[in-house]
């Protein structure tokens, strides 16, 4: 069954980095046509509510064209530690955003995951995910409140509240340097699945895991589904920008409010690097 952040985020989302500004007042260069490309690694992709990695280590590079700093079309292509071959997966995606004023913004976006043939079985079955995010800026925290559409072999609903306050210290180096600081707190709800055993034991498993699609765990074996709070990620994400380059570091922690004796790596602390730059 599928298993999937993007960021999400809730999985350091790397094509919302690459796409968008620090946060919705940040100042870009007006042009028609950009092309941005990054590259990073990460101690572990959580997404969703699930690891992709597969709590392994990854590296990933990406190549995002925007038109008009609002349509953006971006490739983004993974690795990870152990695995092979070397592409383990990848994801095409466009994202669209508009600014209505000093206080309200919207963006929606939709995003392929293609995993290499042979680690369907290990990672995860490609997937299709879609949302509309609208940004409100309240000055002192900027919220984002995501609605989004999980497709594989069904589909599931996820929502987003993340709320942030972003800053960022005095230009120097000739007006070309400075660094920001975007500290966050993310809650994700989705469907929760629960299972009852014949010896009266029950247990929260984790979205996207439906035992009775694979066989079941056994006849005695009742199951129930409820949405709710699955999840609170924390971030710190740090970077030092210099003219046409960001260096981004990112540290994190995870806390996933359900049980899963299925899955291992889904909370802890978290660790990202990336290098973004413009090449016009």
């Amino acid at each position: 069954m599928l298993q999937v952040f993007a960021i999400g985020a809730a999985a350091q989302s790397v094509d919302d980095t690459l796409s968008s500004p620090d946060s919705p007042s940040a100042e870009e260069k007006s042009s028609v046509h950009s092309l941005y490309a990054g590259a990073g690694y990460g101690s572990n992709m959580i997404y969703l509510g699930t690891t992709l990695s597969q709590d392994h280590g990854f590296g990933y590079s990406s190549v995002s064209y925007g038109l008009m700093d609002k349509l953006y079309f971006t490739a983004t292509g993974y690795t990870i530690s152990g695995f092979s071959p070397f592409l383990a997966y990848y994801n095409l995606s466009v994202s669209f955003n508009h600014t209505f004023n000093s206080w309200f913004d919207i963006s929606t976006s939709l995003l392929h995951y293609n995993v290499a043939e042979s680690l369907r079985d290990t990672l995860f079955n490609n997937f299709t995910y879609g949302d509309v995010t609208l940004g409100f800026d309240w000055r002192i925290l900027y919220t984002k409140i995501s609605a989004g559409g999980l497709f594989a072999n069904g589909s599931q609903l996820y929502l987003q509240a993340r709320n942030s306050r972003y800053f960022e210290t005095p230009s120097f180096a000739r007006e070309k340097a400075f660094f920001s600081f975007d500290p966050y707190v993310n809650m994700l709800f989705g469907t929760l699945v629960t299972y009852e055993t014949g010896e009266g034991t029950s247990t929260t498993l984790s979205p996207g895991y439906r035992p009775w699609k694979n066989g079941g765990q056994g006849s005695s074996t009742t199951y129930s589904e409820s949405f709710g709070l699955m999840e609170i990620d924390f971030g710190l994400p740090i970077a030092f920008s210099y003219d046409f380059f960001t260096i981004e570091i990112e540290p994190g922690y995870v806390l996933p409010l359900y049980s899963d004796a299925e899955s291992t790596g889904m909370n802890g602390f978290l660790f990202m690097a990336s290098l973004f730059f413009r090449i016009f």
